[in-house]
């Protein structure tokens, strides 16, 4: 052999990549996970708040029904839980006057406010307390509060 002669050498394939650091797709997606994963978190903690805070009111409600002795006491603490409640549709209800309160807990129920057992929300406490019946205001404000916590509200 002629030592001038050129050395063939097999083909060598490169070395594998080292999986550190990743390239920078990985990172892209990375963080897309991490701010899915964080969004994620927020809306269940959110929906967590606004089931506990449904409870809290309907127990309000049940907490209010167990002492029916007082009647205008009784028709008192429903009118302000139902204001209270009506602060999750609009910011300005809770402060509604007279047959406008009435009404608008009518637009946004089944009704019975205006005409029903729910009028006496407007002058329970110039009532005798044999004129109001507790336990069809109580039905009245439940199946209100039922449906008006039903739907998602953005500011609970």
């Amino acid at each position: 052999m002629n030592a001038e002669a050129p050395v063939l050498r097999d083909i060598h394939l490169p070395p594998e990549p080292a999986w550190w650091p990743p390239a920078p797709g990985w990172w892209v997606l990375a963080v897309l996970v991490l701010a899915g994963a964080c969004w994620l978190a927020w809306r269940l903690r959110g929906r967590r708040r606004v089931r506990r805070w449904r409870g809290d009111v309907l127990a309000e409600l049940d907490r209010l029904a167990t002492d029916t002795s007082d009647p205008v006491r009784l028709a008192g603490g429903v009118s302000l839980l139902l204001r209270r409640a009506s602060l999750l549709i609009d910011r300005q209800a809770a402060a509604l006057p007279g047959e406008a309160w009435l009404a608008f807990l009518d637009r946004h129920g089944e009704g019975g406010f205006a005409d029903g057992p729910g009028r006496v929300l407007l002058d329970a406490p110039y009532r005798r307390s044999s004129d109001i019946d507790p336990s069809a205001l109580l039905q009245l404000a439940r199946r209100w509060l039922e449906r008006a916590l039903a739907t998602e509200h953005p500011r609970v």
